[in-house]
């Protein structure tokens, strides 16, 4: 697959075939992380405003970047081994496929042109992360399975649900590995830098994805509420089985895993850094890089609650058991 292959929404703006220039890529950088709507005063979750607000807030943020023109850096054997050897390359081209198939099946059921809209570049833009994964295996020379064809999502609904909630996990805890490995080094400054706005783009991504859901709750018929939180709440039973299954080594399908760990954001720490760090400052960590990530948005925006307010729980309970001990809380 190349970028030609997919076909980008109506009126997106593309990277010119030649590199940009330095001062092009630091604005569209910028642009893409701090960003502040037009719409008057404050904003009620639920409403248009609401929903203006997020729809021009993913259409402006957008990082014309275009896969073709990464120069992927040269690496010492030692750091491409490292790189061959992370066990997430078949899992994470699958994943963007999956995504990229469920959000445009999702958007071609919609009819609110904000949503709609907003919801198709976001697929088009887990194709774009597809395209720069498969870029860098052929760069590195990273062997992959034969990916299996997926049918397009029968209950739309539900596919998006899945995939919004499994990035809002996923991005959470990618926040933290990749801080980690920026501060470590293990990988050469070059290709994390490369990655840098991929990262961001994930924070776009989820940002877009807990609006819409909050403007979908309000807006739904008070007898079809319910049936929705029920559904929500499957979701996340079935991440958490799907998770589970494959901790205990096997794969989607109810079969043995060979080598991939779709657990490799809470487990990769060691595969990303040579630094030693506990899992409690570890995810201390993620927390400082959501905030972060999240912190150059228009504020009357929501964001993505459910992983940190977890994450955060269950660390406030553990220092309390470091402080009783006489140990060090965990600190980002």
């Amino acid at each position: 697959m190349t970028l030609d292959d997919l076909t980008p929404p109506p009126g997106l703006k593309l990277a010119e075939a030649l590199p940009p220039n330095e001062a092009r890529i630091a604005a569209a950088d910028a642009a893409a992380r701090h960003w502040d709507g037009s719409e008057p005063g404050s904003v009620a979750i639920g409403g248009d405003a609401h929903k203006r607000l997020t729809a021009a807030m993913f259409r402006e943020t957008f990082n014309p970047y275009k896969p073709s023109i990464i120069d992927w850096p040269k690496m010492t054997p030692e750091a491409t081994e490292r790189l061959v050897n992370l066990p997430i390359w078949d899992i994470a081209v699958q994943t963007e496929d999956k995504a990229m198939m469920r959000m445009a099946a999702y958007a071609r059921s919609l009819t609110d042109p904000d949503w709609h809209d907003a919801i198709t570049l976001n697929g088009w833009e887990e194709g774009r992360h597809r395209v720069v994964l498969s870029n860098l295996v052929q760069a590195y020379g990273i062997p992959l399975e034969k990916p299996p064809v997926y049918k397009p999502p029968r209950d739309t609904e539900w596919a998006y649900l899945v995939t919004g909630f499994s990035e809002c996990i996923d991005s959470f805890f990618a926040f933290g590995l990749f801080a980690l490995a920026k501060r470590s080094a293990f990988f050469p400054p070059e290709l994390v830098d490369t990655f840098e706005p991929v990262i961001q783009e994930e924070a776009r991504h989820i940002l877009l994805f807990a609006n819409w859901l909050a403007w979908h709750r309000r807006n739904l018929p008070i007898w079809r509420r319910p049936w929705f939180e029920l559904r929500v709440w499957a979701v996340w039973v079935f991440l958490a089985w799907e998770r589970m299954g494959i901790a205990r080594g096997m794969d989607e399908g109810g079969k043995p895993a060979k080598g991939q760990d779709n657990n490799f954001t809470v487990t990769g720490s060691k595969a990303v850094s040579d630094v030693e760090i506990s899992v409690p400052d570890l995810m201390a960590l993620c927390l400082a890089e959501n905030d972060r990530r999240f912190a150059g948005y228009d504020m009357r925006l929501l964001r993505p609650t459910t992983t940190p307010f977890l994450v955060a729980t269950g660390l406030r309970v553990l220092n309390a058991w470091r402080r009783l001990r006489g140990r060090q809380p965990a600190v980002a």
